[in-house]
């Protein structure tokens, strides 16, 4: 492990929980599952007129940024502060945000997706060495081995798609948001599942020798998605709900479909921005949709993107992974620390964006009727918010985001009650 990470891991361990911080826990107190979590938490819980300010300051960012609705918490030392939603979870219903809604988290999705690579690792399943295709390989047999035309493609392993090293680039469309120029290229009649994505896919030539260079790559961590399911014998969803969620304590994290008619009982309405134009369904039927409802396949981004949960529960995940000692992580502790170590600018980390030690780690994701934020810092606070309307700076958002949550930082971080939700 290198010297930054061993540091920041080192300032992680010997922090202590602040009285003013964290409350104190029994060692026999357990901690609550998902659906007691979901149930319990209520925006009235997180009022305080210590924090009266930073409701006054999320409704400005929301109206700043035209945002329907949001979901804030907030968890310091693997305890949840705050866990509030601010506007509409559906405004045509009359619903308000609150905590417990469940809204998609786009690429944070890959988050998890790496945290059940680890899980295999740990298992002794799989290996961040381990060629994908050709002899050997997980993925060695058909219908990939028939087909790839292109030998580059036996040189990817499992951590070059977690670095986003797998030879492939959006050169002429990221495949999994372009499904209508897929099936035109390929004389397809329906939208292809995922398996027919890609054997369509694996035709072409890798963009870039793999493990040379890095582009991100949303069709790396749907093949990804395909590599737990032959290392588990399971399907994707399956082995994440038993071996990340399950024994995190969490039960409400779901595959997210397509459409409103199909949205789950407790999941927000989407929105894209005012001045945003129908544009054709995903699957060639002819139709002018809402992009965020019709316009791209989400269901089947799988683990590159397909995730939705309610905010306080994303929370309790990250306090699973994060090598802290107050939540038992799910992964080892070498499983932790291969994650978050940092490398160079160039280099992503293991699921995470970004791990830099002195800025903490990162993890965005955004797309139309979202975007999503991850922010963990070096003193053990971690900020997430999700929003239920995605913003006409796209995937840069997160940016802004990032530096909103310093800025409130300064000025409530003192501020937080003594508490933790996690617990009765």
């Amino acid at each position: 492990m290198r010297k930054s990470t061993a540091m920041f891991c080192a300032a992680l361990a010997a922090m202590a929980i602040s009285s003013a911080s964290a409350c104190s826990r029994n060692k026999e107190e357990e901690p609550r599952n998902a659906t007691q979590l979901n149930s319990y938490l209520t925006n009235e819980l997180s009022d305080t007129t210590a924090l009266a300010g930073l409701d006054k300051k999320v409704d400005a960012f929301m109206k700043e940024w035209q945002l329907k609705g949001v979901s804030l918490s907030i968890m310091r030392n693997d305890s949840l502060l705050y866990a509030k939603g601010y506007g509409w979870a559906d405004e045509a219903a009359k619903v308000t945000m609150e905590p417990y809604h469940l809204l998609r988290l786009a690429s944070v999705s890959k988050l998890v997706t790496a945290t059940g690579i680890m899980v295999l690792q740990d298992q002794g399943k799989v290996h961040l060495s381990d060629k994908v295709f050709g002899e050997g390989g997980i993925l060695g047999e058909e219908p990939y081995s028939k087909s790839i035309k292109d030998a580059n493609y036996y040189k990817i392993t499992v951590e070059d798609l977690l670095r986003h090293k797998g030879g492939f680039t959006q050169a002429g469309g990221d495949p999994m948001f372009s499904t209508r120029t897929v099936m035109a290229n390929n004389g397809l009649k329906t939208a292809p599942d995922n398996d027919k994505l890609l054997e369509c896919v694996l035709k072409k030539k890798v963009n870039f020798m793999p493990g040379t260079s890095q582009s991100y790559s949303n069709l790396g961590y749907l093949i990804l998605s395909k590599v737990i399911e032959k290392a588990s014998g399971m399907s994707y969803e399956e082995f994440i709900q038993e071996n990340v969620f399950k024994p995190s304590g969490i039960e409400d994290f779901k595959i997210a479909n397509n459409y409103y008619k199909e949205k789950y009982d407790n999941e927000v309405r989407y929105y894209v921005p005012v001045n945003e134009k129908p544009v054709p369904e995903y699957n060639n039927s002819g139709k002018m949709v809402t992009r965020c409802y019709g316009g791209n396949d989400i269901h089947n981004l799988s683990g590159a993107g397909a995730w939705v949960a309610s905010v306080p529960e994303l929370m309790k995940f990250v306090a699973s992974i994060d090598g802290r000692p107050e939540i038992p992580d799910i992964i080892s502790k070498e499983s932790f620390e291969a994650m978050i170590e940092y490398f160079d600018e160039e280099t992503y980390s293991l699921g995470w964006n970004d791990t830099r030690p002195d800025s903490g780690w990162m993890r965005s994701g955004s797309f139309s009727g979202t975007s999503a934020l991850i922010k963990y810092f070096p003193d053990g606070e971690c900020w997430i918010m999700v929003t239920n309307t995605s913003s006409w700076r796209g995937s840069s958002f997160s940016r802004t985001i990032s530096s909103w949550f310093s800025e409130m930082r300064r000025s409530y971080s003192k501020s937080l009650p003594a508490r933790d939700f996690f617990y009765d």
